[in-house]
């Protein structure tokens, strides 16, 4: 597994510098950014094993659209009123989201109970893999650097493929 999470919370001088390379990143208009950033994620899924991880579940609430909050507790044979008031709430803009962490539905093996119909938040993380990466870079990719081996991983060889010692002063 590449980085493991205990190495990458020590590697802290290497993430802050990560981070400034994604705010220089999120300024400029460099073409081919998306291409690359889809291909470094699936180079970094073929290195890292999730499964030996699972920090987003743990220490990460995802936001929930109230048709997946439905298609969840109908799934658990709960209503949606009883999943809500057990497990969710509103947060200060308005985004529903896991009351607790780590994720009700994460399981000792580090399996998630509901994988096949789990939140789009979910299954979309790291978010490394979609179109306008630097979109996501102020709320997702600086934050999810720090969480994240996968990002890490997409963002260090970005790092190194695009040459930013030079362009990050």
């Amino acid at each position: 597994m590449y980085l493991p999470l205990k190495k990458l919370k020590k590697n802290r001088t290497q993430r802050t510098m990560l981070k400034k390379f994604l705010r220089g990143l999120e300024k400029r208009k460099i073409r081919g950014v998306d291409i690359l950033a889809q291909k470094l994620n699936g180079d970094a899924f073929r290195e890292i094993d999730c499964l030996k991880c699972a920090n987003c579940c743990k220490t990460m609430a995802p936001t929930f659209k109230k048709a997946e909050v439905k298609r969840i507790a109908t799934h658990l044979g709960m209503t949606y009123d009883g999943y809500f008031k057990k497990y969710l709430k509103i947060d200060k803009v308005g985004d529903i989201m896991n009351k607790y962490t780590p994720c009700q539905h994460l399981g000792k093996d580090n399996m998630c109970s509901i994988y096949a119909i789990r939140p789009k938040d979910c299954s979309g993380f790291p978010h490394t893999q979609k179109r306008d990466f630097t979109e996501f870079i102020p709320e997702t990719h600086i934050q999810n650097v720090d969480y994240c081996p996968a990002t890490y991983y997409v963002v260090e060889k970005m790092f190194e493929k695009l040459g930013a010692k030079k362009q990050v002063s």
